[in-house]
């Protein structure tokens, strides 16, 4: 096992928690911090400390961390964290914000913490919760060389990472991802409610279309999810929304029109004043309103409260 380390870990919710709780099974002394006091607490059963701020996490009872990790909403509220958390970061640490920001933003959290000696590694993830929990997330890194060599073994913890540049394009990368989930639930939500509108059995489609070119781990959970009528998340609606919005400003910011992700974005937009706290293949539930009278399956909705 590698040496243990001292980590700070700020966001303990649905996706923060399980990754905190890979880092203690993998024997890390880990210092959580969560807005919300009572989900870090959830963590204590597993020898969890518990932080009251963010600065007293990263510096708790006086000792340094050696690794600063971030699994927070947006980038502003990164932002929010790590200015809190600042004053206390010890210089040659590195900070790890695992969230799901712009690229514009990891540049200028690299150019902030690079100022005051602190290395910066933008590295999102895919895989929802089921991926954090069976540690088996796609971890897309932006990093320098010398600071991903340092992170390598504590992202191991969680799944694959992969280095895919300087600092800001593990968000790119992961901006690229979100934008073929979002286009490929939306597309398989089409195709099977066109299978039940044109008096086919979606589950059978769904079944026959597996293994040929349409395969994918989109089809195989969210499109059981879409026939189970199971909404509650993984990932949420609010969160691919989010995403879909960052994709449209990356592709501005380089000059570009993505005229799909455009359509796909507009339709989570719609999406938000439906189930913004479900999973993502809520898309299923946007489209039927596009159609009423056609609905996918029998089965009642499963959403969260």
């Amino acid at each position: 096992m590698a040496t243990p380390q001292r980590i700070a870990f700020l966001g303990t919710g649905l996706m923060g928690k399980p990754m905190a709780a890979r880092l203690l099974q993998a024997g890390h002394e880990v210092i959580v911090w969560n807005r919300t006091i009572s989900k870090a607490e959830e963590l204590l059963p597993l020898g969890a400390l518990v932080a009251a701020s963010p600065m007293d996490a990263v510096r708790y009872r006086g000792q340094p961390v050696d690794f600063v990790i971030t699994m927070l909403e947006a980038g502003h509220i990164v932002e929010q964290v790590m200015l809190a958390a600042l004053p206390a970061i010890a210089a040659g640490s590195i900070f790890i914000d695992m969230s799901s920001t712009r690229q514009s933003e990891a540049l200028a959290f690299h150019t902030l913490l690079s100022n005051q000696g602190i290395g910066f590694v933008d590295a999102p993830v895919s895989g929802g919760v089921l991926g954090a929990e069976a540690g088996t997330l796609a971890v897309m890194a932006g990093a320098r060389a010398g600071d991903y060599a340092k992170v390598e073994t504590i992202l191991n913890i969680f799944g694959r990472p992969i280095r895919v540049g300087e600092p800001g394009s593990g968000q790119l990368a992961k901006l690229c991802n979100q934008l073929i989930v979002g286009g490929t639930l939306s597309i398989i939500a089409e195709a099977l409610l066109l299978a039940q509108a044109g008096g086919a059995d979606p589950a059978a489609v769904r079944t026959a279309l597996r293994g040929g070119f349409a395969e994918s781990r989109i089809l195989e959970v969210h499109g059981q999810r879409m026939l189970d009528r199971n909404f509650l998340p993984g990932g949420q609606v609010k969160s691919q929304a989010k995403d879909m919005e960052n994709v449209l400003i990356a592709a501005a910011e380089a000059g570009m029109r993505l005229p799909v992700a455009e359509l796909v974005t507009q339709a989570y937009r719609d999406l938000l004043s439906v189930a913004p706290k479900a999973d993502q293949s809520a898309a299923l539930l946007g489209l039927e309103q596009l159609n009423p009278g056609i609905r996918l399956g029998s089965a009642p909705d499963t959403l969260p409260q």
